[in-house]
């Protein structure tokens, strides 16, 4: 069966079908029905609360999940800042049922009182990050990221934007899938992030990037889709709602990379692409994260020298900054 579901609706069925137990938030928009839905449509399966703030909503999440259950911690971006301190601790010990943590952006400042690009804390804290760019596919990356906690050890990241978040589209609905609890086994080198186990701990952290990256060039989330005449003259990368101005504003004859997971980046995928194209650009919302990560790589593209660095985008800022063509040409 398929439902009309906005991306929020969409996260909270994916939670569901995972097999989500617990699930915790501070409400600010664009996140806030995330957990109303959980606390409404599916509360016979799981536990809902609302937390005093968010520090407080991941802390908790992150204590169901050392009690072995799947947890998820949703807040809007700023949100992100409050839960920085247990973000970047738990990203050292690991998690134990699936961990994620969605951040729901907000380009443009709808409602909110700055415009902040919280893919940055994914690469600061070192943990694996999903964007999805519309509802089927919220719903289907938030059950990967349950999946991908637990296969790596690692809380996830599932990067929300504001038009993700808010606009509707199709979404194929699924069982419940109920996940046993993974028992409990008292570890303190692993969960308490003393001094002395932190140390241990972040060196540990290359060995799991390494592994995530090596998974990212091969996910099928970030796969490539080449245009009608092949690997052609023009490729762009893009993910997030952001491919959706792409593909409407390139049409179907250039070639995209979308790509769901963009930390870590896939740069042995995005060297493969790029060398099959002959210009590349980078269209993504806000800062030049994809941009920067492919510059840094030695791969030339044209991004933030066109693409506004700022604000929401659309089909028509795209086009114009592309072509030079205001809509009304």
């Amino acid at each position: 069966m398929k439902q009309l579901l906005t991306g929020n609706e969409a996260v909270a069925r994916g939670a569901y079908e995972a097999g989500l137990v617990f699930a915790s938030a501070y409400p600010g928009t664009p996140s806030t029905e995330i957990l109303e839905n959980l606390g409404t449509l599916y509360k016979d399966s799981l536990y809902s609360e609302w937390a005093p703030n968010e520090k407080v909503a991941l802390e908790s999440a992150i204590g169901a999940s050392l009690a072995g259950v799947r947890a998820l911690a949703t807040m809007k971006h700023v949100g992100l800042n409050v839960a920085a301190d247990p973000l970047f601790t738990v990203a050292y010990t690991g998690v134990n049922g699936g961990l994620v943590i969605v951040s729901a952006d907000d380009p443009g400042m709808h409602s909110s009182q700055n415009e902040q690009d919280n893919r940055n804390y994914a690469e600061a804290a070192r943990v694996l990050m999903l964007e999805p760019a519309d509802s089927a596919e919220a719903k289907e990356y938030t059950k990967l990221a349950f999946e991908l906690s637990e296969k790596f050890d690692t809380p996830v990241l599932l990067r929300l934007t504001t038009r993700v978040c808010h606009s509707k589209g199709l979404v194929e609905l699924a069982d419940r899938k109920e996940q046993e609890p993974i028992p409990y086994v008292k570890n303190a080198a692993k969960y308490v992030a003393t001094p002395a186990n932190g140390k241990v701990l972040r060196k540990k952290l290359p060995a799991r990037l390494a592994a995530m990256e090596a998974y990212a060039n091969t996910a099928a989330v970030n796969q490539p889709v080449y245009g009608k005449m092949g690997a052609g003259s023009v490729g762009v990368v893009t993910s997030g709602v952001a491919y959706q101005y792409a593909r409407e504003v390139f049409g179907p004859e250039v070639s995209y990379l979308k790509l769901g997971m963009t930390f870590p980046m896939p740069m042995d995928l995005c060297r493969e692409f790029a060398s099959k194209v002959e210009t590349l650009y980078v269209v993504e919302e806000m800062d030049p994260y994809i941009e920067r990560h492919l510059k840094e790589a030695g791969i030339a593209c044209i991004g933030k020298e066109v693409i506004p660095a700022f604000d929401e985008l659309n089909t028509d800022i795209v086009r114009e900054a592309v072509t030079g063509r205001s809509p009304k040409c």
